[in-house]
């Protein structure tokens, strides 16, 4: 750890590695808002909470910027909490065990959290400095952006005064965002019938592994294997040979990440042990060539567990796999405006035993067209009405539309150039920002998203590329000190 207070700029990697150290799940951000009021307290900085819990840490104009536009830098305080199978790690009360390897920072078998611990570092590192210009300044801290964008959608008019935003939560270095897709959830709860096991039964638990899970907006495009796809298609056929029933099934753990690990135990009758065993060999060597090429570290377990109480209702177990089957999981449409984007997905992200009766499905959209959006929401509700659960939508998000004639974007291309002697690229991203919801409350905002890159978010091979940090550290304060006059 000592290792990464080293790397440049000190500041930045200072405040970083404090954030390690606090635990700050979507939903548990108690400790990461008390540091960072007592980080305000101690350096007798302004400061507010509103009513859904974002905190606002206010700086003045350094001498000779007092009347610049006011600036607002955004950056959400919770993580992704992601772990490697085996992996002993308690998101609630353990830090982050970081590391630096070939030029990135990463960590042990879990997500590093630098999506967005890097925008809140680099916020305190500026807050704290006597030597950085710059105009009034507000620094954003949302809660919550990982799970649903609470604290955006909470925010309200007149809590913010500044005009120009810049969100530091883009994850490519050199690329200056312009625009997102919105996104919302579609929920199924399934409550269905159980049934005892027959006494001369066995079990069997087969799981899924090795993939690579990734972000369910900026790696949806790749083509990497989703578990619960690859659990449920082993299921759905071995139901049509062996007459196996389901006991429980758990895959995926958030809902913005594409699920990389999950299991289920069945019964099957004794003679059919050996076949199922054979079956299962094939089935697990046809899958590894057709993932070889994206999901080199795939595997499947097939073992013999201790047989289970009750199973599923055949004609409920035999709807629940052909819904799975059939549930849509990637790329829905390219976007006919933007070549390369992504226009809309969806992403079926975990299914969770509720009860002993009970599952739950979760799916996440996205689109940057809000009325693809919502139809391949609906798409969603009606196939899992035909399921028979019960289905919800969360409130959802808005996209940003693009403002391509927007005075902080022309200035940062700019200093772009100036400072790297290459031009910026400037495009739209189809994972969500908060930025389309600040737009609802505050419709006059100039924005822009920048960050420095970071590879593999949302998953235990989350990691943060060290000379990029330092570009986008310089690239901000440049920034800062020629915004435009108010």
């Amino acid at each position: 750890m000592k290792q990464i207070t080293e790397l440049h700029p000190p500041k930045v990697w200072t405040y970083f590695h404090e954030i390690l150290s606090i635990p700050r799940i979507s939903k548990k951000e108690e400790k990461i808002i008390a540091y960072l009021v007592k980080f305000a307290e101690d350096h007798k900085l302004e400061y507010k909470r509103d009513q859904v819990g974002n905190l606002l840490i206010s700086k003045p104009g350094t001498k000779g910027m007092e009347n610049k536009k006011g600036v607002i830098l955004q950056s959400h305080v919770d993580m992704v909490g992601e772990k490697q199978a085996g992996i002993d790690h308690d998101f609630d009360k353990d830090s982050i065990k970081a590391y630096v390897e070939d030029g990135w920072v990463k960590a042990k078998g879990t997500t590093l959290g630098a999506d967005d611990s890097i925008g809140i570092a680099a916020s305190l590192a500026i807050l704290t400095s006597s030597e950085i210009n710059h105009g009034p300044l507000e620094c954003l801290f949302t809660i919550d952006e990982e799970s649903g964008m609470t604290g955006a959608l909470g925010l309200q008019p007149g809590f913010l005064k500044g005009s120009i935003l810049l969100n530091l939560d883009s994850e490519d270095e050199g690329e200056i965002f312009i625009g997102c897709a919105g996104g919302i959830d579609t929920v199924a709860t399934y409550r269905f019938k159980k049934k005892r096991v027959k006494r001369n039964n066995r079990a069997l638990r087969i799981s899924v592994g090795g993939l690579q899970g990734g972000h369910s907006g900026d790696e949806i495009h790749k083509g990497f294997g989703n578990s619960i796809k690859i659990l449920n298609r082993f299921l759905w056929n071995a139901e049509q040979r062996f007459k196996i029933r389901l006991s429980s099934i758990d895959g995926g753990k958030a809902r913005n990440a594409i699920p990389r690990e999950a299991e289920a135990l069945i019964t099957l009758p004794s003679k059919s042990l050996e076949l199922i065993g054979v079956y299962f060999e094939s089935f697990v060597g046809i899958l590894k060539k057709e993932l070889e090429t994206v999901e080199p570290e795939f595997h499947m377990t097939l073992e013999q567990a201790d047989l289970p109480e009750w199973v599923m209702n055949r004609k409920q177990q035999r709807k629940l796999f052909n819904t799975l089957y059939a549930c849509p999981h990637g790329v829905v449409a390219m976007s006919h405006e933007i070549e390369g984007l992504v226009e809309t997905s969806t992403n079926l992200a975990s299914i969770k035993p509720m009860d002993e009766d009970i599952i739950e499905i979760v799916t996440s959209q996205r689109s940057s067209v809000e009325s693809a959006k919502q139809d391949t929401a609906d798409r969603m509700a009606s196939l899992f009405t035909l399921l028979g659960a019960r289905v919800r939508h969360s409130d959802g998000y808005p996209g940003w539309k693009p403002h391509i004639s927007s005075e902080v974007l022309k200035l940062s291309e700019k200093i772009y150039k100036e400072l790297f002697d290459q031009d910026p690229d400037v495009k739209a991203i189809h994972a969500g920002l908060e930025c389309g919801l600040f737009l609802q409350k505050y419709p006059d905002l100039d924005m822009i998203s920048f960050g420095p890159t970071i590879k593999g978010a949302h998953t235990p091979e989350e990691r943060i590329r060290i000379d990029t940090v330092d570009k986008f550290w310089r690239f901000l304060l440049v920034l800062l000190t020629q915004t435009p006059e108010g």
